[in-house]
């Protein structure tokens, strides 16, 4: 090791915890000047913020006002996961992901996720438990999901909406981690899915 090595080691200092950093967040928020709405479509909606900077000096941002949304990880009675097979336009490809939907307007998060997996499934499920919340595009969106466990599960119609396709199929939990693994599975919601329910299941 040469000198130099040797005297940056020993003059660095450790880094800091979460508990040495400062209780509020003030020294970090920005703060909005002024707002404009660039775009109003059906359920998204796309602003420009100028906001002044924690050094005083000011940008731009631009995000998406999002209604927010549920995703719902039902088990089947023989401990396999119902997953969805569906196009998604933006990316251009057939994705696997866990039942899905935007909440309406004041809506109930369980109410909408009961709704969302009997239109897309046809299931229902007796028992609900909620798993968490995510934030899946913290840096231009204000969508969050909110993740429920749904068990107890009884086959009946489903009801897709219109313009709507795609396919249903179960899976068992060591699949769904290999897939992520090999990524054939890319969808955050159900990535973060299947580490709740992973937890979950130890705890059980």
């Amino acid at each position: 090791m040469s000198s130099s090595d040797s005297s940056a080691k020993s003059n660095s200092k450790p880094e800091k915890s979460f508990s040495d950093l400062p209780e509020t967040d003030d020294h970090l928020r920005e703060h909005r000047i002024s707002s404009e709405e660039v775009y109003s479509g059906k359920f998204l909606h796309l602003k420009k913020d100028i906001v002044k900077l924690p050094d005083g000096n000011s940008t731009y941002r631009e995000y998406l006002i999002h209604p927010g949304a549920v995703a719902i990880m039902p088990i089947l009675n023989d401990g396999r996961i119902l997953l969805e097979r569906q196009f998604r336009y933006p990316v251009d490809a057939a994705m696997i992901e866990i039942p899905a939907g935007k909440l309406e307007i004041g809506e109930d998060p369980l109410l909408c996720a009961q709704r969302e997996l009997l239109e897309e499934t046809g299931y229902s499920a007796k028992s609900w438990e909620f798993l968490g919340r995510i934030h899946p595009v913290i840096s231009y969106a204000t969508e969050t999901i909110d993740i429920y466990l749904a068990k107890d599960l009884t086959l009946g119609e489903r009801s897709l909406d219109d313009g709507e396709f795609l396919d249903v199929f179960a899976a068992t939990l060591n699949e769904m981690h290999a897939w992520i693994a090999s990524g054939k599975i890319t969808d955050v919601k159900t990535i973060i899915s299947v580490y709740h329910l992973a937890r979950r299941l130890k705890e059980i």
